[in-house]
């Protein structure tokens, strides 16, 4: 069992920066959109920059759309939906630009996902939404995982087995692991998304019912991660 607490309050994937100069890059490009006159070799050598920054955050934002859509047109779609309505050039860094683009993403999904399926994301009742034993004190370490486990299976190669283990989860719960664990977004930023677009059945979201779909969530990956061990 891991010796170190691992609070769910935090991301399980590490922060790589958008671009290697980054707020810096970023607000030089971004004032290079603002009407104005410039000097056209330096706005083509930015834009060029500005195209794989925005490639960078489209890949982002697919890998999100398909694990909470799945993959295909719709994801693409999506994707291009949020590239094109929100205001990159409004933000004040890439930081702030690549958490916007995240909660543009969620709302849309959600609302896909709520169209598919009016009563997908309920909210769960009040008795539904207590502590979950295999974790407490939002400490996943009392699950027996390590965080390079939840990495591996996140973001590195086996990747496949968290996508397996994504399809067979309900809706709600994939939902709010995918917008905590993968997004980065907190239980309060989710609760809102869900409430403001899940539909009707979903208008009682807390921050408290994430926390405690998210430790539902955490005991499946858990319980497949321990077992995938035993087996090997």
């Amino acid at each position: 069992m891991p010796s170190n607490p691992i609070s769910l309050n935090t991301s399980f994937l590490p922060k790589e920066p958008l671009h290697p100069q980054g707020a810096a890059f970023f607000e030089k490009v971004t004032g290079m959109l603002d009407g104005q006159p410039h000097d056209p070799a330096a706005v083509e050598a930015a834009l060029s920059d500005w195209d794989g920054l925005l490639e960078k955050i489209a890949a982002e934002l697919y890998r999100i759309s398909s694990m909470l859509l799945g993959e295909g047109e719709e994801s693409i779609r999506l994707i291009e939906q949020v590239v094109a309505t929100v205001d990159l050039p409004a933000c004040h860094d890439h930081v702030e630009a690549r958490h916007d683009s995240r909660l543009a993403l969620g709302a849309q999904a959600i609302a896909l996902l709520a169209e598919r399926n009016p009563s997908a994301l309920a909210a769960p009742a009040e008795e539904e939404s207590g502590p979950v034993s295999c974790i407490e004190d939002d400490d996943l370490s009392a699950a027996g995982v390590t965080p390079d486990e939840l990495e591996q299976m996140i973001s590195g190669p086996e990747g496949h087995r968290l996508r397996d283990w994504l399809e067979g989860l309900a809706i709600s719960l994939r939902t709010v692991f995918v917008l905590r664990a993968v997004a980065g977004l907190s239980s309060g930023e989710v609760a809102g998304l869900l409430a403001g677009h899940g539909g009707a059945r979903a208008q009682d979201w807390t921050p408290d019912a994430v926390r405690s779909t998210f430790r539902q969530a955490l005991c499946s990956l858990a319980s497949q991660l321990i077992h995938a061990t035993a087996t090997r």
